[in-house]
């Protein structure tokens, strides 16, 4: 238990120290990040083992914040089999997520500021280790999904800030435009690091 307790310490480290800045060097975070992953897997798994057996559906977990600038929030998602999100942005905020146990499909979606129409820019499949990441954007939106039809997936998201209030996006009845539905973003419980 001590090593995973210190597995979730080193991830927390990384993020805060190259959180840094309005623009930090995401790609970097990802790659330390990623290599953690890969190195302490098993001990991420047994510390992350009742997360991935509770099944009480989507859950956000926080890990980490610093509250002064900058701000950077972690928390840890438990996807229950096959959840899918609606396609959501992150209030403006840069953020990274980081597969740490299963595989995870994200959609990446760009919001015209005029129209608000959203079209879709491409997608990325994350399994534990593998990250994408998007600097702070007010058009920027994506859609995540488990890929599994069975095992709950957990995710590492790192936020330059608290991701409090973000927005939901639909389509209308008539299917030619896309509503968007302001959210607060609920936090199941903290996880000790």
């Amino acid at each position: 238990m001590k090593h995973s307790m210190h597995t979730l310490k080193a991830l927390r480290d990384i993020a805060f120290d190259l959180g840094v800045g309005e623009h930090p060097d995401l790609a970097a975070m990802a790659r330390e990040l990623g290599r953690v992953v890969h190195r302490d897997g098993a001990a991420l798994n047994e510390a992350l083992h009742e997360l991935r057996t509770r099944e009480r559906g989507f859950e956000r977990w926080l890990l980490a914040a610093r509250g002064r600038k900058p701000g950077i929030s972690l928390l840890v998602m438990a996807w229950p089999a096959n959840h899918a999100t609606p396609v959501h942005d992150h209030g403006g905020l840069w953020g990274l997520e980081l597969a740490l146990h299963g595989a995870l499909e994200v959609q990446a979606w760009s919001r015209d500021a005029a129209s608000g129409e959203l079209s879709l820019r491409g997608q990325d499949w994350l399994g534990p280790g593998d990250a994408t990441w998007f600097d702070a954007d007010a058009g920027y939106a994506h859609r995540c999904r488990n890929l599994s039809r069975h095992d709950t997936a957990l995710t590492l998201h790192v936020y330059g800030g608290d991701l409090a209030k973000y927005l939901a996006y639909e389509r209308s009845a008539e299917g030619d435009q896309w509503l968007a539905r302001p959210q607060r973003a609920a936090i199941t419980g903290r996880l000790s690091a």
